[in-house]
């Protein structure tokens, strides 16, 4: 039996799947993984993503915070794609139980799927940090500069910056999700993001599904290896 054919037997006689997915995901639908075009932002920027995507810049330097943003972290016309979508179809069959993503775009739920956990928030939804009224997209989009609320406040995309702690009510409900699941299913993610990488240590099954292109640090311990891309397996699933 290949791989895809195990997979799709482990599908088949679950009801318990948790999948959880980072920004290989999203590639499919034109959203490009930061990491891996890091030269073409040295060109605009003069920090790394990294630097410019962490709490202390956002801070201090605001308005190059927000310039990087609006031109590298919005895609509001990307459309869902295979492995969104057959995510969400899976979920209306009853079997799968959750999306754990580390995304911020907000594809899963375009595509359908309802429990869906954004360990890194949503830049559909954005914040005032004086009085927290509560902005969509648009308001980043549309501005210039540094966005402003109408009471003066600074708006805040509802994203995990780097220094910043993830919400612990989602964590802990997806920790929750992945010691009940049947089928861990684990794809687009190179694994080396935690605490968002640990959370596989709390799967206690023995069907732990790993799909990436390329090598991750937890390749010995997948009971299902597939190096290939997500919406080619999940186009056969």
């Amino acid at each position: 039996m290949n791989t895809i054919e195990q997979l799709k037997k482990w599908v088949k006689e679950s009801e318990n799947i948790v999948f959880f997915g980072g920004a290989g995901v999203s590639t499919e639908s034109k959203i490009p993984d930061f990491r891996s075009v890091d030269g073409l932002y040295h060109q605009q920027y003069q920090y790394p993503p990294e630097i410019i995507l962490s709490h202390s810049f956002y801070q201090s330097h605001t308005e190059e915070f927000y310039r990087f943003y609006r031109s590298k972290m919005l895609f509001p016309d990307a459309k869902p794609n295979q492995t969104h979508i057959r995510l969400a179809e899976l979920e209306k069959e009853g079997k799968l139980k959750a999306v754990i993503t580390q995304n911020i775009d907000g594809l899963h739920q375009k595509a359908g799927s309802q429990c869906v956990l954004e360990l890194h928030g949503s830049v559909l939804r954005n914040y005032c940090q004086s009085c927290h009224k509560f902005y969509g997209i648009e308001e980043i989009l549309n501005g210039k500069d540094v966005p402003r609320c109408s009471c003066g406040g600074r708006i805040k995309p509802d994203v995990v910056l780097y220094e910043e702690g993830l919400d612990s009510a989602i964590l802990s409900e997806a920790i929750n999700k992945i010691q009940k699941a049947d089928v861990l299913i684990v794809g687009g993610t190179s694994l080396t993001v935690y605490p968002a990488a640990g959370l596989i240590d709390y799967y206690q099954g023995n069907k732990l599904v790993l799909i990436n292109r390329s090598v991750t640090p937890m390749d010995a311990r997948a009971n299902l290896l597939i190096q290939d891309s997500l919406g080619k397996v999940f186009s056969q699933v």
